[in-house]
């Protein structure tokens, strides 16, 4: 079981919990919630998958991503308030989170022969698409329209992983490299507040 093996288990935990946890109407049940927080942890690199044409889908493959998601459901409904309250925490592993799938969306990309630039925006959906799902069906803004970065550190951070892969890099170092960048990038962009220019119509 490899490095990124695992940091794909992990982000698929943190997503399905933070997924049950989006849900705050008290009339959804936890079926409701559950579901909330699978499409969560799946959404990203199911739309990956469909773009690139690449059945069965990753987590139809594996049923470890299942075992997983489950695993996390179960700590949202059984540690609800205690997890609320560890907001910071559950930030940190929602960068994490996001900085590993942008490194497994845009490796899978490659490994399928897509163009590095193609590559780079599949790491971008695997990462980001989740959060949008969850978002829409908890009737909230999507993060990625929100004035927050989150889209950009990860395409960012895969145009970095491709470059230095260019100039040979090895991957072991190029992936640590590439995680640091997105997480760093992220919660510095929290902290202080970084946004891109605003889209406005001009009269």
């Amino acid at each position: 079981m490899n490095f990124l093996y695992l940091a794909d288990l992990l982000g698929t935990l943190v997503f399905a919990i933070s997924g049950a946890l989006a849900v705050k109407d008290d009339e959804v049940d936890w079926l409701g919630a559950g579901f909330t927080g699978f499409v969560t942890a799946i959404g990203g690199g199911t739309l990956r998958d469909v773009l690139l044409n690449s059945y069965p889908l990753a987590w139809i493959q594996d049923p470890n991503l299942l075992l997983v998601i489950l695993l996390g459901l179960t700590l949202a409904f059984a540690f609800y308030n205690t997890l609320e309250r560890l907001h910071k925490t559950l930030l940190l592993f929602d960068s994490l989170g996001i900085a590993f799938f942008t490194i497994l969306g845009l490796q899978k990309a490659l490994s399928l022969g897509v163009r590095p630039e193609i590559a780079a925006m599949m790491g971008m959906f695997s990462a980001v698409m989740g959060g949008v799902i969850r978002d829409t069906l908890t009737n909230n803004l999507p993060v990625i329209f929100r004035k927050e970065l989150y889209a950009s550190p990860c395409l960012v951070g895969a145009g970095l992983y491709i470059l230095l892969a260019y100039f040979r890099i090895p991957p072991d170092l190029n992936i640590v490299i590439g995680v640091v960048f997105i997480v760093v990038f992220r919660l510095l962009s929290i902290r202080f507040g970084w946004s891109l220019p605003r889209f406005r119509r001009r009269e």
